[in-house]
Formats: C-alpha cells, sequence, structure tokens
C-alpha cells in the first residue's frame, strides 16, 4: 500500500489502491512514496476486537489483520483532502457501520465512493 501525493490516477494525496482486499491474519505495510504522510485507523471504523494503528508521519508501518471486516483509515496530515482508504479483510462484516459514520467535505466523498466500491464487489 503505497501513502502518495499523486496516485496513478490523478487522484492527489491518496493511498494506493484505495480499497484493499486481504484475508485476515495477513499483513499490510503501508510504504511511504512521497514524504508527509502517514497511515492511522480511523476511531469507530474497524471491526470490534480490531487493533488500532497510529503511524507516524514519514515512516512505514506494518499492520497485522487480524479480525474480518472493513479498516478504514487516513493519513492524519490529509484527512481533509480525502487521503483515506480502506482494506476489506474476508468479509465486510462490519460494513453497515461504517456506512453509519458521519464524515465531512471530501472524506465524506472518499468514504462513499469506498463504500460503493465494496458493495460493488459483494
Amino acid at each position: 500500500m503505497e501513502m502518495t501525493n499523486k496516485a496513478a490516477d490523478g487522484t492527489v494525496m491518496a493511498f494506493e489502491p484505495r480499497v484493499l482486499h486481504v484475508q485476515p491474519g495477513d499483513t499490510v505495510t503501508f510504504i511511504l512514496k512521497d514524504k508527509g504522510h502517514n497511515s492511522a485507523s480511523i476511531k469507530n471504523a474497524i471491526p470490534d476486537g480490531a487493533m488500532p494503528w497510529n503511524g507516524k508521519i514519514n515512516n512505514q508501518i506494518s499492520v497485522k489483520i487480524d479480525v474480518p471486516g472493513v479498516y478504514v483509515y487516513q493519513c492524519t496530515p490529509h484527512f481533509a483532502m480525502g487521503m483515506i482508504g480502506a482494506i476489506v479483510a474476508g468479509e465486510p462484516a462490519n460494513l453497515e457501520e461504517v456506512k453509519s459514520l458521519k464524515f465531512n467535505g471530501k472524506a465524506k466523498k472518499i468514504v462513499e465512493q469506498i463504500i460503493a466500491s465494496i458493495e460493488a464487489e459483494k
């Protein structure tokens, strides 16, 4: 998973890919392609029982994804710019909970796109 200033599709301040599918028990590594980014789970946007994470800016972080479900995360300094991504581990069991969360501005638009992408794959 790359943290970048510009994704291949032209999106600025992005995780690439925006939605990553893994199996429970897999480890995801967030690779710093451009400086100024981090990866941090969003409160209440990961499955119950999952371990939250908060990577340091300008550092790579590896996260073990143990619990099935949807994990929504952010780049803390670029959240308002919509730098948000998701990991789907197995079945998206907590998708309804993620859908009930309130986001504003560009973050809201990106989360809606993520949800639509996950629903289209069901």
